[in-house]
């Protein structure tokens, strides 16, 4: 771990070498952790066992709930993202504890209409070009998904008398 005077400095490093974003996306793969990792990983485990709190079900429960979200594990939650099939975590922002996040849930943006690349790039840790990347791919699965809806012959549910 890094104390908070290291990543203080590394914070200002970064930004006076002219770099967007002060640091990367960094990616924990579950497997290749060290044995001082996975005693740390156990430690946690055992200190913040997973309990069965109320968390909010929809987004009109979540819209007024306190920010930033503590709800790390939501998936609308900006600051991490598990791959399901590896298990592998993303630390979208590895520099920030979660209490000093601007924007922690992806909600809360997406209700807002009319932000950038840039103001969205800033808010996901993501460079213009991928956020653009991501809405292109984006539309294009949406119009694929109204091409196969338009496309599908449908036969009403019951015949009318005549």
């Amino acid at each position: 771990m890094t104390s908070p005077a290291r990543r203080d400095r590394e914070r200002e490093r970064d930004l006076e070498r002219g770099r967007k974003h002060a640091v990367r996306a960094r990616t924990v793969r579950v497997k290749r952790l060290s044995r001082a990792e996975q005693v740390d990983l156990a430690v946690g485990a055992a200190l913040y066992p997973e309990t069965d709190y109320p968390k909010p079900r929809t987004r009109a429960e979540c819209a007024e709930g306190p920010r930033p979200c503590p709800y790390v594990s939501c998936r609308h939650h900006l600051y991490l993202d598990v791959q399901p099939r590896t298990g592998a975590i993303k630390l979208n922002f590895p520099d920030l504890e979660v209490e000093e996040m601007g924007e922690s849930c992806s909600l809360d943006v997406a209700d807002r209409d009319g932000l950038s690349l840039e103001s969205v790039g800033a808010i996901m840790n993501l460079t213009r070009e991928r956020i653009r990347q991501i809405e292109l791919d984006a539309l294009a699965r949406l119009l694929a998904e109204q091409r196969d809806d338009t496309s599908r012959v449908r036969l009403p549910l019951y015949a009318p008398d005549k």
